[in-house]
């Protein structure tokens, strides 16, 4: 697979061209942003766990059922993934309360819902990813009701099957985000990535963060987190 012109650069990937129309090169960076950009910083070996993690859970969700945009490992950067349009809603899951549902709602972090909930966001930095629902999602013409209705299948069992994989190795999965794209016949499928810059991961017994608001809230040990949130699921 040669890889050729870089087409993009985001927050925490480039991507590249290939010679395959069908195919693109994603490369991980140990660039760290948060809070809508406004925070930024590095954290080192970031881009390998990143990589590494996702490819990890893609693979796992491919044999359950849940169709990826993953193709193949091909460093501990980079990954062959189907090129695909990504559906412009941001998909947040969430087990317990934590992060910006505390702040909007007053409930206290930790608090554990009875069901898992969702929210959608407009994938639109220059708006600030606002909150949407699934009628704003149809009339902005993000997506048709039959694909909400997919994504919204598909995260449940995402996070049926990431609850599971988490608890087993001692670690508690409270909220993460997912992001889907189409593939040129339409098919949607889940994309991006499954890492400690997208899941909250808090340790089943002392309840130690393991993910990136170490790096949001200034608490220090955030390649340690990422480290050790790898550790778990034997990947380092």
């Amino acid at each position: 697979m040669e890889k050729r012109e870089q087409l993009y650069e985001g927050k925490a990937k480039k991507v590249y061209a290939t010679d395959d129309s069908g195919l693109l090169i994603v490369s991980y960076k140990d660039d760290a942003t948060a809070l809508n950009g406004l925070k930024r910083g590095t954290i080192a070996g970031k881009g390998v766990i990143n990589n590494r993690m996702s490819n990890f859970f893609m693979e796992k969700l491919e044999k359950n059922g849940i169709p990826t945009h993953f193709v193949k490992e091909l460093s501990e950067r980079e990954t062959l993934v189907k090129k695909v349009s990504i559906v412009p809603l941001e998909v947040i899951v969430r087990n317990i309360a934590a992060g910006s549902f505390s702040k909007r709602y007053g409930v206290e972090e930790g608090v554990v819902f009875d069901t898992p909930t969702i929210e959608f966001s407009y994938k639109n930095d220059a708006l600030g990813d606002p909150l949407l629902n699934a009628y704003h999602a149809k009339a902005l013409k993000l997506a048709t009701e039959e694909e909400i209705e997919q994504i919204t299948a598909y995260s449940f069992a995402v996070n049926e099957h990431l609850k599971t994989w988490w608890r087993e190795k001692g670690v508690t999965l409270v909220d993460f985000k997912l992001e889907f794209g189409r593939l040129s016949d339409s098919t949607v499928v889940l994309a991006d990535e499954i890492s400690p810059d997208t899941c909250r991961l808090w340790d089943s017994e002392t309840g130690e963060k393991l993910d990136k608001d170490r790096f949001r809230r200034d608490m220090g040990g955030v390649e340690a987190a990422y480290t050790e949130a790898a550790k778990r699921i034997g990947l380092l």
